[in-house]
């Protein structure tokens, strides 16, 4: 990641605090950022986001009028924030209250106080969800690849589709849940599988193990992408014959490395 990608991002930072408004300018600013707007509630986060139209927004948890959840949530209702990535900063740590981030299609959660690495990491997410970077590869075209997202979350699909449109790959199908996918899996040949793990109706693990005993992709490549934390859960899943298995929000660059290695 170079200071010239980070310049390229328009980034609206929503903090009620002064000082932590100062503080992590500073910081983006120092990464390269040159276009930083910032504002302390949500409300005027909101008509900014209409006027600016930001491709990075930068939030806190704990707004005067109202929880950065509930700003993603109205980000997520109006289609002309679409191109908006989103990415929380708190010192939240409740599994509970941080779901919601996870399946809104956040693509980073920073901890507070963060580290200078830390915020390295969630700006290189959000240049890899804005700047076309295709894989690698001199031994398969991206175009020709069949790829197949299973998430409940619209958003976490919608999510997933631009990164992997990014890389250079096109044909991407889209599944609401297990149930849905196998169906797809049964008439259709995928060559991967990026896969959410708790889902309604058949959820991850089941689908990996359809797919694994059942049907006649048994080798197909699984990415599952997760906010689970359960040790015992992560290790049957793993069991059950994932590919790869990375948290949500997840890092561009797993993806992008899988495919490069599973077609190398």
């Amino acid at each position: 990641m170079s200071t010239s990608d980070i310049a390229s991002l328009s980034i609206l930072l929503v903090e009620p605090s002064v000082t932590q408004r100062r503080i992590i300018k500073e910081q983006i600013m120092a990464m390269g950022a040159v276009e930083i707007h910032d504002t302390e509630t949500g409300d005027e986060a909101l008509g900014m986001l209409r006027s600016l139209q930001p491709n990075l927004m930068i939030s806190a948890m704990y707004l005067p009028d109202m929880l950065g959840t509930d700003l993603l949530a109205r980000i997520n209702t109006e289609p002309s924030f679409d191109k908006t990535a989103f990415i929380l900063i708190s010192s939240e740590t409740s599994i509970k209250a941080l779901e919601p981030i996870k399946q809104g299609g956040a693509i980073s959660i920073l901890p507070k106080p963060f580290t200078i690495e830390a915020l390295s990491y969630a700006l290189k997410a959000s240049v890899d969800y804005f700047i076309p970077t295709p894989v690698d590869s001199d031994t398969f075209d991206t175009r020709e690849l069949e790829l197949l997202v299973v998430d409940d979350s619209t958003m976490s699909r919608k999510q997933i589709k631009r990164i992997l449109t990014n890389m250079g790959i096109t044909n991407i199908h889209e599944a609401k849940d297990g149930q849905q996918a196998i169906e797809m899996i049964k008439t259709n040949f995928y060559d991967l599988l990026v896969t959410d793990y708790n889902m309604p109706n058949i959820d991850g693990q089941a689908l990996v193990n359809f797919i694994r005993n059942k049907s006649n992709q048994s080798s197909l490549p699984i990415l599952m992408i997760t906010s689970e934390k359960d040790q015992g859960r992560l290790k049957a899943i793993q069991q059950a014959g994932v590919s790869a298995l990375c948290d949500k929000p997840f890092e561009p660059q797993t993806i992008r490395t899988m495919i490069e290695s599973i077609y190398a």
